[in-house]
């Protein structure tokens, strides 16, 4: 089916903020204060997953290591925080983006795996939120990515169908979730994916998201045809 364009919903870590090299640092700084030898390619395993998931996913392997898994989730929040506070920055062509959608009346959603601190903690850091018409955390939610709960909360809260609704996403786990939810997804895999064939699933990949505001501009008076 073809359906216009009425929203798009950003995906945070990755999308609308370069915090994934923080993440990583983030957590290899949790795990190995637990006696973990964990690395980068460890962090990329579970990309796109809750925070407590990935913890209860680790925890599986290394039961007598971590002993506290909401010990260790407080350790990485923290850590996470500081790096945010202190490094974060808005993926380049962010601002331009956003200005973009507000110019065509386009509503702005976001739908991110991350805690509702770590949302706060980004926005204010970026001074964005006043873009934003709905804003979803799946912390408190029944699913996680990839089920697509909190893509279809999200668009229940900018009061759209699904279909109406672009997703934009830099985890295989998050495109499933916003394909599964009906929507048209725009994949942007960080460095280390761009060679992942499993991001063929989304309905575009690029590089950046001056591409997406490229792409918004030259579709504006033309619908969108889902993959779905």
């Amino acid at each position: 089916m073809l359906h216009q364009t009425k929203a798009v919903i950003f995906d945070m870590d990755g999308v609308i903020i370069d915090s994934e090299p923080l993440w990583r640092v983030a957590m290899i700084k949790g795990f190995s204060n637990c006696g973990i030898n964990f690395t980068e390619e460890n962090c990329v395993k579970t990309t796109g997953m809750r925070l407590n998931e990935v913890i209860l996913f680790w925890q599986k392997l290394y039961p007598k290591e971590i002993k506290s898994a909401s010990a260790l989730n407080q350790q990485i929040l923290n850590n996470l925080i500081e790096l945010i506070e202190s490094r974060g920055k808005e993926q380049a062509g962010l601002n331009e983006l956003l200005k973009t959608l507000k110019e065509q009346k386009i509503k702005i959603g976001l739908a991110t795996s991350s805690d509702e601190i770590l949302v706060e903690v980004i926005l204010k850091r970026l001074n964005i939120k006043k873009y934003f018409d709905g804003i979803v955390s799946a912390q408190f939610l029944n699913y996680g990515k990839p089920h697509p709960e909190v893509y279809l909360k999200c668009a229940e809260e900018l009061k759209l169908n699904p279909s109406d609704c672009i997703a934009i996403e830099d985890s295989v786990n998050g495109i499933i979730s916003a394909k599964a939810a009906q929507m048209f997804v725009i994949g942007m895999p960080d460095h280390t994916q761009a060679n992942n064939q499993r991001f063929l699933i989304a309905d575009k990949l690029v590089k950046n998201l001056s591409e997406v505001n490229s792409f918004i501009i030259n579709n504006m008076d033309v619908t969108l045809q889902s993959g779905v």
